[in-house]
Protein backbone atom coordinates (compact mmCIF):
# COMPACT_ATOMS: atom_id res chain seq x y z
CA UNK A 1 0.00 0.00 0.00
CA UNK A 2 1.43 3.57 -0.99
CA UNK A 3 1.61 6.38 1.47
CA UNK A 4 -1.01 7.77 -0.37
CA UNK A 5 -3.71 5.33 0.60
CA UNK A 6 -2.31 4.96 3.72
CA UNK A 7 -2.81 8.68 4.76
CA UNK A 8 -6.28 8.26 3.55
CA UNK A 9 -6.71 4.88 5.36
CA UNK A 10 -6.17 6.71 8.76
CA UNK A 11 -8.66 9.53 7.93
CA UNK A 12 -11.27 7.50 7.42
CA UNK A 13 -10.60 4.82 10.24
CA UNK A 14 -10.05 8.02 12.38
CA UNK A 15 -13.87 9.41 11.31
CA UNK A 16 -15.31 6.46 11.69
CA UNK A 17 -13.86 5.80 15.55
CA UNK A 18 -14.74 9.62 16.09
CA UNK A 19 -18.55 9.06 14.53
CA UNK A 20 -19.22 5.93 16.58
CA UNK A 21 -18.42 7.30 19.82
CA UNK A 22 -14.67 5.98 20.69
CA UNK A 23 -13.29 9.44 20.52
CA UNK A 24 -14.30 13.04 21.53
CA UNK A 25 -13.19 16.77 21.04
CA UNK A 26 -9.15 15.87 20.06
CA UNK A 27 -8.38 12.83 21.83
CA UNK A 28 -6.83 9.63 20.99
CA UNK A 29 -4.44 9.38 17.55
CA UNK A 30 -3.59 6.79 14.87
CA UNK A 31 -0.13 5.72 13.14
CA UNK A 32 0.96 3.43 10.77
CA UNK A 33 4.53 1.90 9.87
CA UNK A 34 6.47 3.16 7.09
CA UNK A 35 10.50 1.67 6.28
CA UNK A 36 11.89 5.33 6.99
CA UNK A 37 9.47 5.41 10.32
CA UNK A 38 5.86 6.27 11.10
CA UNK A 39 2.59 8.38 9.80
CA UNK A 40 0.34 9.57 12.45
CA UNK A 41 -2.16 11.73 13.50
CA UNK A 42 -1.47 15.47 14.33
CA UNK A 43 -1.54 16.67 17.69
CA UNK A 44 -4.70 18.60 18.47
CA UNK A 45 -6.37 17.08 15.50
CA UNK A 46 -9.63 15.35 15.94
CA UNK A 47 -10.12 12.02 14.30
CA UNK A 48 -13.28 13.30 12.87
CA UNK A 49 -11.39 16.10 10.57
CA UNK A 50 -7.85 14.56 9.81
CA UNK A 51 -6.30 15.92 5.93
CA UNK A 52 -4.64 13.04 4.76
CA UNK A 53 -2.07 15.46 3.49
CA UNK A 54 -1.43 17.28 6.93
CA UNK A 55 -0.62 13.33 8.76
CA UNK A 56 2.72 13.85 10.47
CA UNK A 57 5.60 11.96 9.28
CA UNK A 58 7.99 11.29 11.91
CA UNK A 59 11.50 9.18 11.70
CA UNK A 60 12.30 6.31 14.19
CA UNK A 61 14.28 9.05 15.61
CA UNK A 62 11.24 11.06 16.43
CA UNK A 63 11.93 14.33 14.38
CA UNK A 64 9.52 15.48 11.96
CA UNK A 65 9.45 14.89 8.64
CA UNK A 66 6.83 16.48 7.10
CA UNK A 67 3.28 17.33 7.38
CA UNK A 68 1.70 19.49 11.08
CA UNK A 69 3.16 18.71 14.46
CA UNK A 70 2.57 15.31 15.16
CA UNK A 71 0.87 14.48 18.76
CA UNK A 72 2.77 14.62 22.17
CA UNK A 73 2.09 11.13 22.44
CA UNK A 74 4.18 9.85 19.21
CA UNK A 75 7.00 8.75 21.25
CA UNK A 76 4.51 6.36 22.69
CA UNK A 77 3.53 4.86 19.26
CA UNK A 78 7.39 5.01 18.27
CA UNK A 79 7.87 2.69 21.83
CA UNK A 80 5.10 -0.02 20.41
CA UNK A 81 6.49 -0.34 17.23
CA UNK A 82 10.05 -0.94 18.63
CA UNK A 83 8.75 -3.87 21.08
CA UNK A 84 6.41 -5.29 18.32
CA UNK A 85 8.41 -5.19 14.60
CA UNK A 86 5.73 -7.33 13.16
CA UNK A 87 2.95 -4.95 13.99
CA UNK A 88 2.56 -2.01 11.30
CA UNK A 89 -0.31 -0.09 13.24
CA UNK A 90 -0.87 1.47 16.49
CA UNK A 91 -4.33 3.23 17.62
CA UNK A 92 -4.84 5.37 21.04
CA UNK A 93 -7.89 6.32 22.76
CA UNK A 94 -9.36 8.05 25.20
CA UNK A 95 -12.32 5.65 25.28
CA UNK A 96 -14.82 6.15 27.77
CA UNK A 97 -15.22 2.48 29.42
CA UNK A 98 -11.44 1.99 29.42
CA UNK A 99 -10.20 4.97 30.59
CA UNK A 100 -12.39 3.95 33.29
CA UNK A 101 -11.24 0.70 34.46
CA UNK A 102 -7.70 2.24 34.04
CA UNK A 103 -8.60 4.33 36.90
CA UNK A 104 -9.69 1.44 39.09
CA UNK A 105 -7.71 0.55 42.48
CA UNK A 106 -8.31 -3.21 43.35
CA UNK A 107 -7.24 -4.37 39.61
CA UNK A 108 -4.53 -7.02 38.64
CA UNK A 109 -1.85 -4.47 36.52
CA UNK A 110 -0.85 -7.66 34.71
CA UNK A 111 -4.49 -8.41 33.61
CA UNK A 112 -6.11 -5.64 33.99
CA UNK A 113 -9.19 -6.59 31.98
CA UNK A 114 -10.64 -10.71 32.91
CA UNK A 115 -11.45 -12.84 30.32
CA UNK A 116 -15.06 -12.26 29.58
CA UNK A 117 -15.30 -13.36 25.99
CA UNK A 118 -13.74 -15.81 23.76
CA UNK A 119 -13.22 -12.54 21.02
CA UNK A 120 -11.73 -10.52 23.84
CA UNK A 121 -9.12 -13.29 24.36
CA UNK A 122 -8.49 -14.08 20.42
CA UNK A 123 -7.85 -10.09 19.18
CA UNK A 124 -6.91 -8.47 22.67
CA UNK A 125 -5.30 -11.21 25.11
CA UNK A 126 -4.29 -9.90 28.57
CA UNK A 127 -4.30 -6.26 29.10
CA UNK A 128 -1.55 -4.30 31.02
CA UNK A 129 -2.05 -1.47 33.04
CA UNK A 130 1.11 1.31 33.44
CA UNK A 131 1.35 3.41 36.80
CA UNK A 132 -0.29 7.29 35.56
CA UNK A 133 2.58 9.39 33.82
CA UNK A 134 1.21 13.25 32.97
CA UNK A 135 0.63 13.39 28.89
CA UNK A 136 3.42 13.60 27.26
CA UNK A 137 5.99 12.70 30.04
CA UNK A 138 8.76 10.60 28.03
CA UNK A 139 9.15 8.40 30.80
CA UNK A 140 5.97 6.55 29.74
CA UNK A 141 7.54 5.60 26.56
CA UNK A 142 10.24 3.40 28.27
CA UNK A 143 7.69 1.87 30.34
CA UNK A 144 5.34 0.63 27.37
CA UNK A 145 7.99 -0.31 25.46
CA UNK A 146 9.01 -3.07 28.53
CA UNK A 147 5.77 -4.11 28.56
CA UNK A 148 4.56 -4.16 24.75
CA UNK A 149 6.70 -7.34 23.45
CA UNK A 150 4.05 -9.26 25.82
CA UNK A 151 1.04 -6.95 25.65
CA UNK A 152 -0.31 -5.63 22.89
CA UNK A 153 -2.83 -4.29 24.41
CA UNK A 154 -1.85 -1.46 27.32
CA UNK A 155 -4.08 0.62 29.55
CA UNK A 156 -2.17 3.97 30.64
CA UNK A 157 -3.49 4.70 34.14
CA UNK A 158 -6.12 7.23 33.97
CA UNK A 159 -5.25 8.21 30.33
CA UNK A 160 -6.32 5.92 28.27
CA UNK A 161 -5.55 2.46 26.20
CA UNK A 162 -3.15 1.82 23.11
CA UNK A 163 -3.25 -1.20 21.10
CA UNK A 164 -0.95 -2.20 18.42
CA UNK A 165 -2.01 -4.51 15.48
CA UNK A 166 -0.95 -6.29 12.24
CA UNK A 167 -2.28 -3.80 10.42
CA UNK A 168 -4.59 -0.80 11.02
CA UNK A 169 -7.77 -2.70 10.27
CA UNK A 170 -6.79 -5.25 13.22
CA UNK A 171 -5.42 -2.74 15.25
CA UNK A 172 -8.92 -0.88 15.04
CA UNK A 173 -10.74 -3.98 15.44
CA UNK A 174 -8.73 -4.77 18.76
CA UNK A 175 -9.03 -1.36 20.31
CA UNK A 176 -13.12 -1.79 19.77
CA UNK A 177 -12.69 -5.10 21.14
CA UNK A 178 -10.90 -3.88 24.00
CA UNK A 179 -13.10 -0.84 24.74
CA UNK A 180 -16.61 -3.32 24.77
CA UNK A 181 -15.21 -5.15 26.72
CA UNK A 182 -14.16 -2.92 29.41
CA UNK A 183 -17.62 -1.99 29.05
CA UNK A 184 -18.82 -5.60 30.34
CA UNK A 185 -16.28 -6.02 32.94
CA UNK A 186 -17.78 -2.58 34.35
CA UNK A 187 -21.47 -3.32 34.10
CA UNK A 188 -20.52 -7.07 35.92
CA UNK A 189 -18.82 -5.90 38.51
CA UNK A 190 -21.42 -6.53 41.49
CA UNK A 191 -22.58 -9.69 39.61
CA UNK A 192 -21.55 -13.43 39.91
CA UNK A 193 -19.22 -13.77 36.31
CA UNK A 194 -18.19 -17.41 34.73
CA UNK A 195 -14.66 -16.03 33.62
CA UNK A 196 -13.39 -18.12 30.93
CA UNK A 197 -10.42 -20.70 32.23
CA UNK A 198 -6.97 -20.91 31.54
CA UNK A 199 -7.68 -24.09 29.51
CA UNK A 200 -10.53 -22.12 27.80
CA UNK A 201 -8.31 -18.68 27.13
CA UNK A 202 -4.96 -21.59 26.37
CA UNK A 203 -7.46 -23.07 23.46
CA UNK A 204 -8.91 -20.04 21.73
CA UNK A 205 -5.23 -18.74 21.39
CA UNK A 206 -3.99 -22.04 19.66
CA UNK A 207 -7.07 -21.50 17.25
CA UNK A 208 -6.17 -17.86 16.44
CA UNK A 209 -2.69 -18.46 15.44
CA UNK A 210 -3.20 -21.47 13.55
Amino acid sequence: MSERELREQIAERGRSLFNRGYGVGTSGNISVRLPDGILITPTNSSLERIDPERISKVSWNGSLMHGDKPSKEAFLHLAMYEARERDDAVVHLHSTYSVAVSCLQEIDPENAIPPLTAYFVMKVGRVFRVPYFPPGDQTLGSVVGKVASQYRAVLLANHGPIYSGANLDTAVAGIEELEETAKLFLMLRNEKVNFLTHEQCQELIERSSS
